[in-house]
């Protein structure tokens, strides 16, 4: 088989298809750092220093909720090494803070107000930590005072659509940490847990700028993603480490391949200049209009957007930092709360039998439609009553059979000629063109180069 045959035949599992439905939610970003301005801490400050005033964690969930995000990721440790629960591995934690007398368990809270306000909870937990000792040590004791800290999370909170897992301390660390172990324990307990940044369930995009690629593959060259094991599959093309290369997926980039992941796309982006909080920062928050453009190069390319928030020392949002989530949430239901193609007649150049209708695109569904497999250049067209202002469309791949298209262009009709208005790569998960705001009553989608087949579960047009 060819390379492209092998990599359209990679499908995803079911803990990914779930993942990917997240498509943007929050991390909260809370700790001993928020108390001492620093963004790494170095494990020696004194747990007492922890001591929000009023925290509220309601109005975190509430609005992340209206800003129109999924999920709340919650910091559980940092590389400091304070813990936000209290575990029974060390006395570094808040049980020693005076945070509600050592009584308090910011996961527990946390979990609880996402669930109240419809949210699903994940955490996010680093390899490092600079005040266990047993991190120094080139023994390998430290794997065990981690899988402690890890079972603790992953059976004492409910179930957790993600974990976070942060490697980046391979330049400090004298020891092999063991993943195999880790992946193991959340797949026994936490079986719809995706594990992404360091896991075989997601990868990072490679920057924290809200930088996508061009062409934002799900389907990646095996050494992009992990194994069960933790070990990096082998591949033909070795993947360039520090580095964010511009094309992983395309038919030029894998032509040498013949080993793929299911690998999708996590992007992690700050709100505020810094991840934690930092008085100097509240009125450097992104706009909405920024927020808005970041989802539209994130969630509209094939990727999921973790946006970072970071609540101050007293447990608050920031309220110019609730007024822009509330505005990006409420700018998104106006702008996506209407498809204007239930107002139009959907056609298609050809239909795959009796099931794979063109009218399935109409439906954010499991059907999808699918052209006669002789319909070299299929195409369809979407005809309205009257002309319609639009700036935006949709598109969606039925990715449980895995990513097909590699090239679509998008016509509108002007003046009964069609004038080429938008177009793509990879469609995947979601691809959302945005374009200047146009005025037509057709428009007409052409897909020019594609893996074996294609099947589109979803069109919007806004």
């Amino acid at each position: 088989m060819k390379s492209y045959e092998i990599a359209a035949d990679t499908r995803p599992t079911e803990r990914q298809l779930k993942w990917q439905d997240m498509e943007f939610y929050a991390i909260i970003y809370y700790g001993m750092n928020t108390f001492t301005g620093k963004e790494i801490g170095d494990g020696f400050t004194v747990p007492e220093t922890f001591c929000p005033e009023n925290i509220d964690t309601d109005e975190w969930a509430e609005t992340i909720n209206l800003a129109g995000m999924k999920g709340i990721v919650l910091t559980a440790k940092h590389y400091d090494g304070f813990c936000n629960w209290p575990t029974q591995t060390t006395d570094y934690s808040v049980a020693s803070s005076n945070w509600l007398g050592g009584k308090g368990d910011l996961i527990k809270t946390v979990s609880e107000s996402a669930r109240k306000f419809g949210l699903k909870f994940g955490l996010y937990i680093p390899v490092w930590d600079r005040h266990e000792k047993s991190f120094k040590d080139s023994s390998g004791s430290y794997n065990k005072f981690f899988m402690a800290q890890l079972l603790e999370l992953i059976t004492n909170y409910g179930e957790l659509f993600t974990i976070v897992l942060d490697d980046r301390c391979d330049d400090v660390m004298r020891f092999d940490f063991d993943y195999s172990s880790v992946y193991k324990a959340i797949r026994e307990r936490q079986p719809n847990c995706a594990v992404v940044f360091r896991g075989p369930d997601g990868r990072w995009v490679g920057n924290s700028r809200g930088v996508t690629r061009a062409a934002e593959w799900s389907t990646v060259p095996a050494s992009y993603g992990f194994n069960e094991d933790g070990t990096i599959p082998y591949s033909k093309i070795k993947k360039k480490d520090g580095q964010m290369e511009t094309d992983i997926g395309s038919g030029k980039a894998i032509r040498r391949e013949t080993d793929f992941i299911w690998a999708p796309c996590e992007v992690n982006y700050p709100m505020r200049p810094h991840w934690f909080h930092k008085k100097d920062d509240d009125m450097l928050s992104k706009t909405k209009d920024k927020l808005l453009n970041i989802y539209y190069r994130t969630v509209g390319n094939n990727s999921n957007l973790m946006l970072g928030i970071a609540p101050n020392k007293k447990g608050k949002l920031h309220e110019t930092d609730i007024q822009i989530l509330k505005s990006t949430g409420h700018d998104l239901e106006i702008i996506f709360g209407y498809n204007l193609i239930n107002d139009s007649k959907v056609t298609a150049s050809s239909e795959l039998s009796g099931i794979y209708k063109i009218k399935n695109v109409t439906a954010d569904n499991e059907s999808f439609w699918s052209p006669s497999q002789s319909d070299k250049r299929p195409e369809l067209i979407i005809k309205f009553d009257k002309p319609e202002m639009f700036d935006k469309i949709i598109l969606k791949e039925h990715i449980r059979n895995g990513e097909h298209v590699e090239k679509f262009t998008i016509f509108i009709n002007v003046k009964n000629k069609w004038k080429k208005y938008s177009g793509g790569t990879v469609i995947g998960h979601k691809k959302i063109c945005a374009e200047k705001p146009a005025e037509s009553d057709s428009i007409k989608i052409v897909f020019e180069k594609y893996r074996k087949n294609i099947e589109i579960s979803f069109i919007q047009v806004n």
